[in-house]
């Protein structure tokens, strides 16, 4: 079934909910973004596959000087898959807390779950 209007604003609101939640600090609500196995892949970034909610809670949790304090996401462009979820590739302005920024680019494979899209897998790339 092709994903609706309502399925891609769903995920857009999705990604987006990502700052909300990071610069807000919490980490207890990372179950409206992702999934219970989710992945974050920051290979680039020599930090591994984080993997599962306990350990994303533990790195979402860290002090605003291990990450960006101000997280902002752009240029989101969903695409079906055959198998009912999406994939989801956007761009990230961060700003850090010495004033420095710096931009990602956001691979995301999404899962409808019966609580609603979530993010399954996100793989994190420097923009060059």
């Amino acid at each position: 079934m092709p994903l609706t209007t309502a399925d891609r604003l769903a995920i857009h609101e999705l990604i987006s909910l990502h700052g909300h939640l990071a610069d807000g600090r919490r980490a207890d609500q990372l179950d409206k973004l992702l999934t219970e196995d989710a992945v974050y892949d920051l290979d680039r970034y020599g930090m591994g596959q984080v993997r599962g909610l306990p350990a994303l809670r533990a790195l979402f949790e860290q002090a605003p000087g291990n990450q960006p304090i101000g997280h902002h996401v752009t240029n989101i462009i969903v695409t079906e898959q055959p198998d009912g979820s999406a994939r989801a590739r956007s761009k990230g302005l961060a700003v850090h807390a010495d004033g420095t920024t710096g931009t990602v680019v956001y691979e995301d494979h999404i899962t409808h779950t019966p609580d609603g899209w979530r993010i399954s897998h996100r793989t994190v790339f420097p923009s060059v």
